[in-house]
């Protein structure tokens, strides 16, 4: 652990997070300056205004690229914390199976909410967490043989778990009326599209909860990668950091689905992304991918609105053009170090 961790310092901790912030910023400003109607940033922001451009930027704009920040964030924290207790660099909520739980909780409740007195937007959250805990519980018992998680077995169990989580969503959506048709499988390709900035705050307010509980177990992360036994010889209680890991990483994953649907890969990319530019140390990676992260999606959302004049590309189709080619990367590149 001392070997892992002795490289940072308080310095470069706050270069690299100051760092990354202020492009988060500038992320932020860029994309919500970009769309299909052309707007004025000047006179948007401008009182004297005629309010159409601050009302497209402010109401529209706004909000759904902050929204795409905090799912972002989420996701990318989630994929580095999975990928360091797994001791594997394929694991990822989506290629786990936990998206597919949450996405199937969530469609659940939706398909349930005309038939309940409360309404979907208090009960997909609870709906998507809970399938995602369940996914995450499933497969990791699936992947644990003779006490041990077998990480390669626990991928296999998460791509089953995913197959079977997509036929009951299917079997859902074929008894579902036209209306809640429609709106489970655009919800399922990813949109980050809103007005609410309770949606938003109630987002962020998930993913620094989540965050926080996460980055307090770094220094147990760093442990972890150099081993089970090694981490339980230098103090770790690894059961108690798997449960706690697991258990957050679900809620941010379910809170993540609930509010955008299914947005894949964001959890692979990102994490590999910002380990090679400022390494694997927990205490920094967690934060810096959760900043990454956000500026990832908020980009890629931007893409997704953008790219194409005539209609909306979901933004899960964007990011699953990004991750599948590095996904197949990963793998070959694991597999010749397998057989070296």
């Amino acid at each position: 652990m001392g070997a892992v961790q002795s490289h940072l310092t308080r310095r470069r901790f706050v270069t690299v997070i100051g760092s990354l912030a202020v492009l988060l910023v500038v992320a932020i400003v860029v994309c919500a300056s970009i769309g299909p109607v052309r707007i004025d940033l000047f006179e948007a922001i401008d009182p004297r205004g005629d309010g159409v451009d601050a009302t497209i930027l402010l109401r529209a704009r706004v909000p759904r690229v902050l929204l795409a920040v905090a799912v972002g964030a989420g996701l990318a924290i989630a994929g580095a914390v999975l990928q360091a207790l797994l001791r594997n660099p394929l694991a990822e909520p989506h290629i786990l199976g936990v998206s597919g739980g949450a996405a199937f909780g969530g469609v659940l409740t939706l398909f349930a909410a005309s038939r309940l007195p409360l309404p979907s937007y208090l009960l997909t959250p609870v709906g998507a967490f809970a399938g995602a805990l369940a996914a995450m519980l499933i497969v990791y018992r699936l992947g644990t043989v003779h006490g041990r998680l077998q990480p390669y077995t626990f991928l296999l169990a998460g791509v089953v778990c995913n197959a079977f989580t997509g036929a009951l969503i299917m079997a859902v959506n074929a008894m579902a009326d036209l209306f809640q048709t429609h709106g489970i499988l655009f919800w399922l390709m990813g949109s980050l599209a809103t007005s609410s900035y309770r949606l938003v705050l109630s987002s962020f307010a998930y993913v620094i909860l989540g965050g926080v509980l996460l980055g307090m177990q770094a220094r147990a992360l760093n442990a972890l990668s150099l081993g089970e036994e090694s981490a339980a010889q230098l103090g770790v209680d690894v059961a108690s950091v798997r449960r706690t890991c697991f258990v957050v990483s679900s809620l941010m994953v379910g809170a993540a689905v609930a509010v955008s649907g299914m947005i894949g890969f964001v959890g692979l990319i990102v994490p590999h992304v910002t380990r090679l530019m400022f390494g694997p140390d927990h205490r920094l990676l967690v934060p810096a991918s959760a900043l990454v992260g956000g500026i990832f999606l908020a980009t890629a959302d931007t893409m997704a609105r953008t790219i194409s004049s005539s209609s909306e590309v979901p933004v899960g189709v964007i990011t699953a053009l990004c991750g599948g080619p590095f996904f197949v990367y990963l793998l070959r590149r694991q597999g010749e170090r397998h057989f070296r």
